[in-house]
């Protein structure tokens, strides 16, 4: 029920790595040991020809043969210098030693050997895979370089090998479950094992603990205190735990984190000291928002209150809107939403899941359309911009690029033309005197607008509203220069018309805005206060009535799309339109575009 990209959701369950299979045991021969091994397909057990341990298995030291220890040893000894992330490389070469044991498969009893490999993590599942090489294409690949038996015990339904295929067939070389489906296999097997009190149904996670320590000052401090060697947490009464003043907060040098430098802070009592890790970054940015609701609250992190009628709703999520990178992914969002659903479990939120509706805006490239960076002297300093253009046209140019989620990129030209807008809507309200001072305009006038008029201004409000909803900040800016563009020549200007306009600009270039509506409420008496106290203008369906017209889309002449767009808007309006929809840039991406083809009121037409 979350609005959340696709992606994002497929990235946290991917990290998440939810699997549902079976535990299997395998007797060790010659021993009372046993390995178990969770596997998503206990339907191809019978072609189970080996086991592979983790080389941290605890089972290794007590199974290896005296022949084998120090291969095994000298392996494990490499094995500790790699990563998680390097042992998981799935392009790399596979590597393995033999332990000199056996395990008897359950299915058969068949002796199999037990071998360790650095891609079997001892921190997924049982740290011990059974392999069948058959039907897993890592298994086949490690058996045939250590030349290990190969067992088909699912045949495709269709005309594929038999080896090295990995989806769902029908069982054979199977006796017990022999021309069952891979579903129906599954669930017979598993009885069968779970009688046998050989193995029974699991369900696995890839997710792992998070180490939630940090040695540094700028955290929040553990609420625990240590005492012969035990720790409890600090009671109500005994919080919050305040960090002590520090005048040297950097790393001790000798491994002990900044706080232990506080020694009265870390002596609690006779025989107890405190905790002094501090919690890590992330911490504190998976439940800020909650405190937001109710930031004077002395007594609860946010009263029930507060919480609900800020997170409250018919929808799952508490906090409305997010827009975050893609980077958050599996980290912050993923952090965040284990926070919020404890919280929720514990009866302290009303909502399980944090954040309802989430965003992902696109990077800014270059010029050169790459990804900005130092190496490709291609980064555009902001300051530098605002120091040439000011901050409006910046802002205004960041939205005016193209939809929020996609990646674009960065045009100095495209800088200067939203400039030259603000400075057209500046000139449209503002004119100089002969003492080169800026003076409102005489055109400015407390008059009622004409028909027309009102027609444009209730298609610009109506435009930028559902633009904004729809983070279509490109589009709306664009509706704005039209109407700009309407009033340039006129006589008078409807001192109403600016006010509604100006409040609608004011998110996308306040500074500018913000200086214009202190000039009419000087100019005309006004007390109705700052812009960024005034209501959201309103439109009336009614006044839009011939004010827009559907235009269509094609390319090479075939239909692609429709838009609805303003009867007044120009051949440039309508092209430039075209051109940023979505459905049209997707097809033609990569493409030279030859020419443009406007027929107002009626179409456009994109030669490529």
């Amino acid at each position: 029920e979350l609005d959340w990209p696709e992606g994002i959701k497929l990235l946290q369950r991917n990290w998440i790595g939810r699997s549902e299979g079976a535990e299997i045991d395998f007797k060790i021969d010659k021993s009372d040991q046993k390995i178990r091994v969770f596997t998503t397909r206990p339907d191809t057990l019978y072609g189970g020809t080996f086991l592979v341990l983790a080389p941290e298995h605890s089972l290794v030291d007590l199974i290896v043969t005296e022949e084998q220890w120090p291969a095994v040893r000298d392996y494990r000894e490499r094995t500790a210098r790699k990563s998680d992330l390097e042992r998981a490389d799935l392009s790399k070469d596979k590597t393995g030693v033999f332990t000199g044991a056996y395990a008897i498969n359950p299915a058969n009893s068949e002796k199999i050997p037990i071998l360790i490999a650095d891609y079997v993590l001892v921190g997924y599942g049982t740290g011990a895979i059974g392999g069948v090489p058959a039907h897993d294409e890592r298994d086949l690949e490690f058996a045939k370089k250590f030349d290990l038996p190969i067992v088909v015990v699912v045949q495709p339904t269709g005309d594929e090998p038999a080896i090295g295929f990995t989806r769902e067939g029908i069982a054979v070389n199977s006796p017990i479950i022999n021309g069952l489906t891979s579903a129906e296999a599954k669930k017979k097997i598993t009885g069968w094992l779970e009688e046998r009190g050989q193995g029974k149904r699991a369900i696995n996670y890839k997710l792992r603990d998070w180490l939630f320590s940090r040695q540094r000052y700028w955290g929040e401090p553990f609420p625990i205190i240590w005492q012969d060697g035990k720790h409890r947490s600090l009671s109500e009464g005994e919080l919050p735990v305040v960090p002590p003043a520090l005048e040297d907060y950097k790393p001790t040098g000798t491994g002990e984190p900044p706080l232990a430098r506080a020694k009265e802070w870390v002596h609690y009592s006779e025989k107890a000291v405190r905790e002094t890790n501090t919690m890590p970054q992330w911490a504190g940015s998976c439940w800020y928002y909650l405190r937001f609701c109710d930031p004077h609250n002395d007594h609860r992190f946010v009263g029930k209150e507060a919480e609900r009628y800020w997170m409250g709703g018919d929808k799952p999520g508490g906090v409305d809107l997010y827009v975050g990178g893609t980077e958050h992914a599996v980290l912050h969002l993923l952090y965040a939403r284990f926070w919020q659903k404890v919280l929720f479990d514990l009866g302290y939120v009303s909502k399980p899941e944090p954040f309802q509706r989430l965003v992902n805006q696109g990077i800014i490239l270059g010029e050169d359309n790459q990804k900005m960076s130092k190496s490709r002297g291609n980064i555009v300093n902001p300051d530098d911009v605002i120091d040439l253009h000011g901050a409006d046209a910046f802002r205004c140019y960041e939205m005016f690029m193209g939809p929020l989620q996609q990646m674009k990129p960065w045009s100095t030209r495209g800088v200067e033309g939203v400039a030259r807008f603000l400075a057209r809507v500046w000139r449209l309200l503002m004119t100089e005197n002969q003492r080169g001072e800026w003076e409102l305009s005489s055109k400015v006038k407390a008059a009622d607008p004409n028909k027309p008029q009102q027609k444009m201004l209730h298609a610009t409000i109506k435009k930028v509203t559902e633009d904004i909803e729809s983070f279509s900040f490109n589009t709306a800016i664009s509706q704005m220069m039209i109407f700009v563009n309407a009033l340039t020549n006129v006589d008078v200007i409807p001192l109403s018309l600016m006010r509604s306009f100006l409040i609608l600009l004011n998110p996308f270039a306040p500074h500018i805005a913000s200086e214009l509506w202190e000039g009419l409420n000087a100019k005309f008496n006004d007390v109705r206060g700052d812009i960024t106290e005034q209501p959201w203008p309103s439109y009336d369906e009614r006044l839009l009535a011939e004010q827009e017209v559907e235009i269509v889309i094609q390319i090479n002449g075939k239909l692609r799309d429709r838009m609805k767009m303003p009867v007044l808007a120009t051949e440039e309006e309508l092209k430039a339109a075209a051109l940023s929809n979505q459905k049209i840039q997707d097809r033609i991406a990569g493409r030279t575009v030859r020419n443009v083809i406007v027929v107002p009121r009626k179409l456009v037409n994109i030669v490529v």
